[in-house]
């Protein structure tokens, strides 16, 4: 089997594994979103990807993704992309540019720049808080205890569009605890959608009521390092 083969296999089995996982919780099949996580993936997977009909990515590089999506844009005009990793506040500018959807806003800092930018490119884009529901110290995120006052900042004092919360589960833990808290939140603050779940627990994420899962290993295979 090609790798085009692949993919476009791994794509339709991803969206019936997506439908079934979703009809088990009496929920519509287009009520979830599959964001192929694309970072890394050479030139020939990504477009298998467009040729098996996906058209919603996510990039964790903002330099990385001009590279490989910007020649691209005239061609898919209904591309969206996701930014899911972390972004410096010297890249917001670029990222703004080019990106549909900010998964990880999880600093003061980081969404009045996001907010002050979107305003210089008169633009309004749907945005995530990123919440460390693991309370890594390593791992970027706002504290569970700490989102709601994060959330009234980014809605009130800088005007962003904050339509849903995000969240990476500790690997070594289950991740179910993890989905279901960032469900609680995102419920407290009158928010729909909900980030979470990747190629090993996606399944489980939409049973919690995942609206975006984040595959990449399931749907592109193993990455070029």
């Amino acid at each position: 089997m090609s790798e085009v083969q692949e993919i476009a296999k791994n794509c339709a089995d991803i969206h019936a594994r997506m439908k079934a996982a979703l009809k088990t919780q009496g929920r519509a099949p287009d009520s979830a979103t599959l964001v192929a996580v694309s970072k890394k993936q050479p030139e020939l997977r990504i477009d298998a990807a467009l040729k098996a009909g996906q058209r919603v990515f996510g990039e964790n590089r903002v330099q990385e993704a001009q590279a490989r999506w910007g020649g691209r844009r005239d061609s898919y005009p209904d591309l969206t992309l996701h930014l899911i990793g972390p972004l410096q506040t010297n890249k917001v500018k670029d990222a703004v540019a080019l990106f549909d959807v900010f998964e990880t806003i999880d600093r003061e800092k980081l969404a009045r720049k996001i907010a002050d930018e979107m305003a210089a490119q008169n633009m309004d884009k749907p945005c995530f808080i990123q919440v460390n529901t693991g309370d890594e110290a390593q791992k970027a995120g706002i504290h569970p205890l700490a989102v709601a006052d994060f959330y009234d900042y980014c809605r009130d004092e800088c005007g962003l569009d904050i339509v849903g919360l995000m969240c990476i589960p500790p690997f070594e833990e289950p991740p179910t605890p993890h989905f279901m808290l960032l469900r609680k939140l995102a419920k407290e603050l009158g928010l729909s959608q909900l980030s979470m779940g990747m190629s090993q627990d996606y399944e489980s994420a939409l049973a919690c009521g995942a609206t975006h899962i984040r595959v990449g290993r399931n749907f592109f295979g193993e990455r070029s390092e």
